[in-house]
């Protein structure tokens, strides 16, 4: 029998459209390397079942002739067959709870995962990934997001234009529609009363690039962090009546308001500092002992308009804005700040007031810093939160081409491998490897750690 691979229907959430194989790619598969491709069906997938046909693979239902199985998300428990391999995003590496008990199962039948999240190059850079595309979707939904805010502040901006990101047919026209956007702020420039406007995004990897993406067809001034403060100072200065969001006199536009964007971009150097006041800021000293750091980032929140959240974050790691802070925040006024594109999504994370996850058609809430009750929609007191989960699914076919992509480099090891020898034994390419969590029903060594998750 010729090696075969499965790949499994999604239905995780009804938007997510995505795949890890696309038609094309199963296509070179096949004719490449002899690789037969078994699709499962699927009414929302952004491929149809007839451009798969098309290209050679199998729509079919049942997959248990597929000794390995690829996917996006999550599986159910009761989709596991014993033996097998499964390839997905399976978000279990931190211990998250909710995932235990697939993790459980999948030990129980003797299964194998291999975690698209782990699959990394020698240096520990991560090689297939959405993330450019949840950049890319965030940083719309974000700038609709202030467009809705501030329409409902009474404040007419060109971007109430901005529409949600699956709304557009492709990347290609919310591009266009943002290259229209950034037109008319050069144009017509932007109220005086949210002037200077600045977007601080935390992170500068694979999600703020997508992120820059977007901003870029925008009359964008990136500026660093230190500068900040002085700049929103000396426009108040200029105009003490405007409530510290004075016109920018740097750029004016049409009737003196500004039309420019401030873009901030903050790394780890602009987010913690040495608890100790001897300490000198190292990266990788502040990876290796977060514990001896705190956070500084709320020092730079009062002057921003947006926050962008883009970094990497766990429980050990400072915080970059905490409920108690927002509370004072809004204790002292009404602030400049009025949306958090929180892209990462780490619940209760990074940014604390992300309590929830949101639907791609209700994708964000507002956060009451006096209650911590949160609000569907943009209305009310408190910052407006972007906090979709998947994202990259707003985009489904581009992120889909991209990611498939790079997959495809190494399925073919994986649909080849023996899977029955000792994992010391298992003949994959190393990127890969470092992805295997779980072996023949075992965690494999770099992951044991998680068994203290599992429970009893």
């Amino acid at each position: 029998m010729s090696a075969r691979i499965g790949v499994r229907r999604e239905d995780k959430s009804r938007w997510e459209r995505r795949v890890p194989v696309t038609p094309e790619d199963a296509r070179e598969l096949k004719q490449k390397h002899g690789i037969e491709v078994y699709v499962q069906p699927s009414p929302i997938r952004v491929f149809s079942e007839e451009e798969f046909v098309q290209a050679g693979a199998v729509v079919q239902e049942d997959l248990s002739t597929c000794p390995a199985v690829f996917a996006v998300k999550e599986m159910p428990l009761d989709f596991f067959e014993p033996g097998k391999t499964y390839v997905f995003f399976a978000h279990v590496i931190k211990g998250q709870s909710y995932n235990m008990p697939m993790l459980q199962r999948m030990l129980e039948l003797g299964c194998t995962l291999i975690d698209y999240e782990k699959v990394t190059d020698e240096r520990g850079r991560r090689l297939i990934f959405f993330g450019r595309h949840a950049g890319l979707a965030g940083m719309i939904e974000s700038l609709w997001a202030l467009g809705q805010r501030l329409d409902w502040e009474g404040i007419s901006t060109p971007f109430n234009q901005i529409r949600h990101a699956y709304e557009y047919k492709d990347l290609a026209e919310a591009e266009e529609a943002i290259s229209r956007v950034g037109e008319r702020l050069q144009s017509e420039g932007l109220p005086e009363s949210v002037v200077p406007l600045i977007c601080g995004v935390a992170g500068y990897g694979n999600v703020a690039r997508g992120v820059w993406q977007i901003l870029d067809p925008l009359p964008i001034e990136e500026i660093s962090p230190d500068e900040i403060a002085p700049l929103v100072e000396a426009n108040a200065d200029r105009n003490p009546g405007a409530d510290r969001n004075p016109g920018a006199d740097r750029n004016p536009g049409k009737d003196g308001a500004a039309n420019v964007i401030y873009k901030v971009v903050f790394k780890e150097e602009h987010t913690v500092e040495p608890i100790s006041p001897e300490g000198q800021f190292e990266l990788q000293d502040y990876y290796d002992h977060p514990e001896k750091y705190r956070g500084t980032f709320e020092t730079y929140v009062p002057y921003l308009t947006m926050i962008v959240n883009c970094i990497y974050w766990e429980e050990k790691y400072p915080r970059l804005v905490t409920k108690q802070y927002l509370k004072q925040l809004y204790g002292a006024g009404k602030p400049r700040l009025r949306v958090i594109g929180d892209i990462s999504c780490d619940i209760e994370g990074a940014i604390e007031c992300t309590v929830r996850s949101t639907e791609i058609d209700e994708p964000v809430f507002v956060y009451n810093p006096f209650t911590g009750e949160t609000t569907d929609g943009y209305e009310g007191e408190g910052p407006v939160v972007m906090a979709v989960d998947i994202l990259p699914s707003e985009l489904p076919r581009e992120a889909s081409v991209d990611f498939s992509g790079v997959l495809k480099a190494f399925v073919p090891a994986i649909a080849t491998a023996d899977f029955s020898v000792p994992f010391e034994q298992l003949a994959l390419p190393p990127e890969i490897k470092r992805a295997v969590i779980a072996y023949q029903g075992e965690l494999t060594p770099d992951y044991r750690y998680i068994e203290q998750f599992l429970g009893s």
